[in-house]
């Protein structure tokens, strides 16, 4: 019998994190993190619950990981910390996993693989890596081979007929697998929406040719740091036109030294100039290198947008973001945009200039491809919302796969298969959990709940003094507002009054009891509040003795 348990990445884009399990061990394949929207005050990253792999440490045997972006690897050091077993990749890969491992201190077995070279995991699963076409070097899909059957999870991948390092989805491999029978297939559902092909990263690199013949002045290039693919079109480019590089930001200094130091960017040390150094080029010899194409506030971009930095942008300078807004980011991002209007530069980005990016996700009629190459038994997408997942289902069902073959799983699904037969047998505890900005620490539903309310209705600080022998009310309550509008703030005093009149119908015998002297505070500020406004802010109360 093999179960197939989502924690994560089915229903949302980020959280990846698929359970494999089958004769009492497990895989786990990536351990993703999503990034919070604006509605988590406070919070840093967002993880898989976890617990069901910690309730079961001894059944899991390794992780594999598809490729190193975050959002399938960024959760891999509070997973180890806990539960430490050997984690396989790809060179590149584990390079990248291992930047966020000792960030965070995490000692891990990390144990490099070759894709179409097969390796245990555990007694019980037969793992192969196959090459796939992403936006970051050496990422692969897996071939499981269990008990139970074949298993194929795609990760994220494109067809790419020329891509830019030569290495082109391992189709004939999948097809192999699928002339032997395939039990299943997990495939990558983000761009599932999409009737066009997925365009090639060429694309890119002539556009980018283009603009650079163009450029007359300064040229600052922001994109993912891990989109090496791309990063070393742009430092191809500068060096073919004269120009110097600088790079901005914490990410892209980091991943591009990365690459060089493996193998993966082979360009002169000559090439580069320390940001402090780039006002000192003249404009038509310097590209700025940048993170921040997201709208991320504390990104190079932005600070570049908001002439923090020591590159300051004028008119006749082209920046060129070459990405795509994610989901939830188009405010931020186009708040960016208007931003580096205002500099009179020249912005280039993919509504107005659709060649500076292409996506590293299939679209549907390369996911059709996949479909009809391994003619798996059964069907799961994964890796989407669940619009994504829908569209993906119905995908299937145009290769010609029946209703009883396709699975549409969210995180928590327990989904057996036995004797070529799946079915749904229940479920297993699954969430998500948010991780602090400044301590690390896990903010609970509760926390993030009165954050949220702060944010919306303010914060009343109520105190009153009272004769510790009379147990007489001698002062208060005297309020003091944070976050609280003009007319609230006028208020204050009215309130104050209502207040101190509601608090006195408590009878002195009662007020000994300071617990309840603060519980009638709070009531009776909130019942005042209410008297004068719609709102019923957060009240902290302070009791004073004397």
């Amino acid at each position: 019998m093999l179960h197939m348990i989502p924690l994560g990445g089915l229903g949302e884009i980020g959280l990846n994190a698929m359970v494999l399990a089958c004769r009492g061990e497990m895989v786990l394949i990536d351990a993703g993190l999503m990034f919070p929207s604006e509605a988590a005050p406070g919070v840093d990253i967002i993880i898989p619950d976890f617990s069901h792999l910690r309730q079961n440490a001894s059944q899991l045997k390794g992780i594999v990981l598809t490729h190193g972006h975050e959002d399938h690897t960024g959760a891999l050091p509070y997973l180890l910390s806990e539960v430490p077993v050997p984690v396989y990749g790809t060179r590149f890969t584990l390079a990248m996993a291992r930047q966020r491992l000792d960030e965070l201190g995490v000692i891990a077995d990390l144990r490099e693989i070759e894709p179409r070279t097969p390796f245990p995991v555990g007694s019980v699963f037969t793992v192969e890596a196959s090459r796939v076409t992403h936006t970051v070097p050496d990422a692969v899909g897996y071939i499981f081979r269990t008990p139970e059957g074949t298993v194929i999870h795609t990760g994220d991948f494109k067809l790419d007929p020329d891509p830019i390092d030569g290495l082109r989805t391992d189709l004939e491999r999948w097809g192999e697998a699928g002339d032997q029978g395939v039990l299943c297939l997990l495939s990558d559902s983000t761009n599932s929406e999409f009737t066009q092909e997925t365009g090639s990263e060429r694309v890119v690199e002539q556009t980018f040719d283009r603009l650079f013949r163009e450029a007359q002045s300064r040229i600052v290039v922001a994109l993912f740091a891990s989109n090496l693919h791309r990063v070393r079109t742009v430092l191809k480019l500068a060096e073919q036109s004269g120009r110097r590089v600088a790079l901005q930001g914490r990410s892209m200094t980091r991943n591009v030294e990365m690459a060089r130091q493996l193998g993966y960017l082979d360009v002169p040390e000559s090439l580069f100039i320390p940001l402090e150094s780039a006002p000192s080029l003249p404009p038509n010899r310097l590209v700025l290198l940048s993170t921040g194409a997201q709208g991320e506030t504390r990104a190079g971009l932005a600070q570049i947008a908001a002439r923090n930095g020591p590159v300051k942008l004028e008119p006749g300078d082209m920046v060129v973001l070459s990405s795509r807004p994610i989901p939830g980011n188009e405010r931020s991002v186009g708040a960016l945009l208007d931003q580096l209007h205002w500099t009179g530069a020249r912005i280039v980005y993919a509504q107005v200039e659709p060649g500076v990016h292409v996506s590293g996700h299939a679209s549907q009629p390369q996911q059709r491809r996949v479909l009809d190459i391994v003619r798996p038994r059964h069907f799961i997408p994964v890796h989407g919302e669940l619009r994504h997942l829908h569209r993906h289902l119905a995908t299937a069902r145009e290769s010609g796969l029946a209703p009883a073959q396709l699975l549409l799983a969210q995180d928590g699904d327990l989904i057996t298969f036995e004797e070529g037969q799946a079915r749904f047998a229940g479920s297993v505890p699954v969430g998500r959990v948010h991780k602090d900005l400044y301590s690390g620490g896990v903010v609970t539903p509760e926390a993030l709940q009165e954050r949220t309310k702060l944010a919306e209705t303010g914060l009343v600080v109520a105190a009153v003094v009272i004769d510790r022998a009379s147990l007489a009310l001698m002062a208060g309550p005297q309020l003091s507002g944070h976050g609280l509008s003009l007319d609230e703030q006028v208020l204050l005093p009215r309130i104050a009054d209502e207040a101190r009149s509601l608090f006195l119908q408590l009878s002195p015998q009662l007020r000994g009891d300071d617990a309840l002297v603060r519980e009638e505070v709070t009531r009776s500020v909130r019942r005042a509040f209410k008297l004068f406004t719609a709102k019923r802010p957060l009240v902290v109360p302070m009791v004073v003795k004397v």
